[in-house]
């Protein structure tokens, strides 16, 4: 596992991540994807939802809009409550989320708490803050014909146009239950599940993708007969530690459960596991387990006036559904993912930076390259051997540019498992050479073989 810089500098340097908008300098807490990124993202993303949907039959899918009607967050509790504790540095006028800066204090914590701490400010160095304040951290936006200046002076009207990014996919998976339980009436337990974009207005976004604004989330809401919530908890714990351990490659050793304490848990968990993970810049939240009681369907039922309830197929009993929630972010199991991964070793006598993507994972399942660019007889066998791979595979490239050394380095960085040579022994008896990425290992193979 590589620093943080190093793994930042690995993403800019090979096409992973860039800074958002970074032509006209960038900004705070926002990335984008470029074309391995893309590709890594994109593999991550299909690998969860083949693990979690299309391999069992008790789950469903749904793509809910991120603009929601404003109900949703008065009835979510997010409107009240998701807000994170900011202060404020009266010397240099920056502010923080005050549990980042000082250890052993919590979101709950209170001026009082945090001034006994002695905290210096992280970019003056003094110790001079103003009061905690709860910072709401949803994106208010508008919506329609009513413009912002529209409203001043009308309150009325300012309500009626106010709308908020989603900062959860979670919502509209429970805006949906009525919709998927009278549409396919599903046995129960059954779950929801949904991947696509969330919004929060992070005080300091920080540690690269690990905290930013704008983030993708892969989000299951488990339907349970209430009595039924621990063995169902319990099975979806063990289901998260296999796909992040055998699935997506994380080591056993570097996962670690956190069983979170009520004065730390959501306002809608009744109980919540956090499993950490070992980042280059020490151990952070990867993804989360909540119980989240029958609060969401509930509160749906009462601000909408419309029935939540099931009766059970089994036992003809009625009732509201209990939720077992995993969730996880795409930009953290991403981050996951390239400090796993990435390594500095030697071969022969030069040092490299290689990797060790796993395969079903890696951007490039093959790279082919002729051995010399200027013999046309190479370069045209190498063409039918990467248009053979690429038509089985699909995640094949081609690399004919420098020597066939730094073609090697390259493809070590990036993580391609296998580099397949043509050469011009292939043109006598079709055997390529193929290079194993971690070991670095040559060997013959037939073309009919690949």
């Amino acid at each position: 596992m590589g620093k943080l810089d190093d793994i930042v500098s690995l993403c800019k340097r090979r096409g992973f991540i860039f800074q958002g908008s970074e032509v006209y300098g960038g900004m705070a807490g926002t990335w984008d994807y470029g074309p391995l990124g893309v590709e890594l993202k994109r593999r991550i993303m299909q690998e969860w939802w083949q693990y979690f949907v299309e391999d069992r039959d008790d789950m469903y899918g749904v793509d809910a809009a991120i603009l929601m009607n404003p109900r949703t967050w008065v009835a979510s509790g997010h409107t009240a409550t998701f807000a994170d504790p900011l202060v404020e540095c009266k010397e240099c006028k920056s502010r923080f989320r005050a549990d980042k800066i000082a250890d052993g204090i919590t979101e709950s914590v209170t001026t009082e708490e945090f001034l006994d701490l002695h905290v210096k400010c992280p970019v003056c160095g003094k110790e001079n803050w103003g009061p905690i304040r709860k910072f709401n951290m949803m994106f208010t936006t508008h919506v329609g014909a009513v413009l912002p200046e529209d409203t001043r002076d009308n309150p009325e009207l300012a309500e009626k146009g106010i709308a908020y990014l989603r900062p959860e996919t979670a919502q509209g998976i429970f805006t949906n239950y009525k919709n998927v339980v009278d549409t396919i009436y599903p046995d129960m337990p059954f779950g929801i599940a949904q991947q696509g974009k969330a919004f929060r207005n992070e005080i300091s976004p920080r540690d690269f993708i690990l905290r930013d604004r704008e983030c993708s989330q892969m989000e299951i809401e488990y339907f349970v007969a209430p009595e039924t919530w621990e063995e169902n908890f319990e099975k979806m714990r063990l289901a998260q530690h296999d796909f992040l351990e055998n699935v997506i490659g994380l080591s056993s050793d570097k996962i670690h459960e956190l069983d979170v304490p009520k004065e730390d848990r959501a306002h809608y968990s009744k109980r919540t596991i956090d499993f950490m993970y070992d980042y280059p810049n020490g151990e952070e939240e990867l993804m989360g387990l909540a119980y989240r009681t029958d609060f969401d369907l509930s509160n749906i039922q009462r601000e909408s006036g419309k029935s939540m309830e099931y009766r059970d197929k089994k036992t003809n009993e009625v009732y509201v559904p209990h939720v077992i929630e995993p969730s996880i972010g795409v930009e953290r199991l991403f981050l996951a993912v390239m400090a796993e991964a990435y390594a500095e070793d030697e071969v022969g006598d030069s040092k490299r930076v290689v990797l060790r993507l796993p395969e079903n994972l890696a951007p490039y399942r093959f790279c082919v390259s002729p051995l010399l660019k200027n013999k046309p007889e190479l370069v045209e066998k190498a063409r039918e051997v990467y248009a053979a791979l690429r038509k089985k595979y699909g995640n094949v490239t081609w690399d004919d540019s420098g020597n066939i050394g730094k073609r090697y380095r390259k493809q070590d960085e990036i993580g391609t498992p296998k580099c397949v040579v043509v050469d011009f022994d292939t043109l006598e008896d079709d055997t390529v050479t193929v290079r194993d990425r971690d070991s670095a290992e040559q060997v013959r193979v037939a073309i009919a073989e690949l």
